[in-house]
């Protein structure tokens, strides 16, 4: 099972520094910063996905700069991704169109002939027709029942457009490999569309809509394409959000899946920002230490414009926070005295309120607790990847983009590691059930 990394320009400065919190005056993003598989030496991941939409152009507001798109476009994605050495030539490069970018438009603003080229000319190993996401879902629904006209509207096209992209990849000799994207309102109308593409002579499927439902829901409509499509047919999940949750996945013979997850949640989780192996199977997970910018945070800036706290205030304790840190990564501070300097800065942030008017916080209570662990067990201590050798403490610090991706960088490595470990030790079905779904895919 590959996991496939959806980029989105997701870089960092190797020249930070982290005590003066700030990039070299001459840097040039991009061109002086490094991918996660530059910073680490490796890749900590099976390939790259690439979003038509993320590129952007004169339809779609995409993410790259102008001159990034046109440089995408004239070097082609391996060597604008910086994947065109040796040592990353295995890797895949898949490429989708980024439905989300579009999900309000009636139709996609990409034809089946532009993507095609679009994958072909940029040099992608593998590409996802061009399809119209649906949101609609009810796992009650067999067959093709239910749906609302704009379910289905855009079932439809989703259809349409994978049989026009799929011939003319093959008219136009193409090397990437052809995915067929399928999308539904329920297990049923998902299996359909599978059946139909694989009868267009697809052998490989990517799931669209997944992000917004459970995992029970995904294993749904898994055993329903697998029940209706050839054991040979390869599955690809598009935006695969429940990474977490993968082990569980086995069973489905998932060929790939791609997902920012281990990344985001280094700074969009509330929780699990940190990922370390666990027990057996498992990933373990630690709180960082929300130590953000005085004069740069609006929370805290509101605050002093209410005068709860002054400016000079705040900025003595983020500093008291931060050094804290440092000295107790040195061994020159210890825990309790650690915690009360953090917790002092926390209660500014989470309650607008000095640390002593806090007494029976909840919230902080909590947070102390999250970051009682964290520090206990120093876990930046255990990991030796290149991002935990290099920024120490800094990298458990909530703290900015450069802190907060190198973060999300090193759960990208450890998440590959756990993705082969699983592999090494497949979480299989009953052999039994296993018989059953084969036959009846093969019916």
């Amino acid at each position: 099972m590959k996991f496939i990394f959806a980029d989105s320009l997701d870089y960092v400065d190797p020249a930070f520094d982290f005590i003066a919190d700030r990039s070299p005056a001459e840097r040039q993003p991009y061109w002086d910063d490094a991918y996660p598989h530059e910073i680490l030496g490796y890749a900590p991941y099976d390939g790259v996905l690439v979003s038509r939409g993320i590129v952007g152009d004169h339809r779609v507001k995409g993410k790259y700069t102008a001159s990034q798109a046109r440089r995408f476009g004239l070097v082609g994605v391996r060597k604008f991704l910086r994947l065109d050495t040796p040592e990353f030539a295995h890797l895949d490069i898949f490429g989708d169109c980024g439905a989300f970018t579009y999900v309000q438009e009636e139709r996609p603003p990409y034809t089946p002939v532009e993507m095609a080229e679009f994958y072909d000319e940029c040099g992608f190993t593998h590409g996802c027709s061009v399809d119209h996401i649906i949101f609609d879902f009810d796992p009650a629904l067999t067959g093709l029942a239910g749906g609302t006209q704009d379910a289905r509207h855009r079932f439809d096209i989703t259809l349409e457009n994978a049989d026009g992209f799929r011939r003319e990849a093959l008219a136009m000799g193409s090397d990437f490999r052809p995915l067929g994207v399928v999308q539904g309102w329920s297990p049923g109308s998902m299996a359909e569309a599978a059946r139909r593409l694989v009868s267009m002579g697809y052998d490989y499927l990517a799931l669209g809509g997944m992000v917004p439902l459970k995992s029970p829901e995904i294993k749904l409509c898994l055993e329903a394409i697998r029940d209706a499509v050839p054991s040979a047919t390869r599955l690809h999940i598009l935006g695969f959000a429940k990474a977490d949750d993968i082990d569980s996945f086995h069973g489905y013979d998932i060929t790939s899946f791609d997902t920012t997850s281990p990344l985001l949640r280094a700074f969009k989780d509330a929780k699990q920002n940190y990922y370390l192996p666990g027990e057996g199977l498992g990933l373990r997970y630690y709180t960082s230490i929300r130590v953000p910018q005085a004069i740069e945070n609006p929370k805290l800036q509101r605050s002093v414009k209410k005068g709860i706290f002054r400016a000079e205030d705040l900025l003595n304790m983020e500093a008291l926070a931060l050094g804290s840190l440092r000295a107790f990564d040195r061994g020159e501070a210890d825990l309790e005295e650690t915690l009360r300097h953090v917790l002092v800065y926390s209660a500014a942030l989470v309650e607008e309120r000095p640390h002593q008017e806090c007494v029976g916080s909840i919230a902080l209570a909590k947070l102390e607790a999250r970051y009682r662990t964290t520090l206990t067990d120093r876990p930046w201590k255990e990991c030796p990847c290149a991002i935990c050798r290099d920024a120490g403490v800094d990298v458990i610090i909530f703290r900015g983009s450069n802190r907060n991706k190198r973060r999300g960088i090193h759960n990208l490595a450890i998440y590959k590691d756990h993705i082969e470990r699983l592999d090494l030790k497949r979480a299989v079905i009953r052999p039994d059930d296993f018989q059953r779904r084969l036959r009846a895919a093969e019916r």
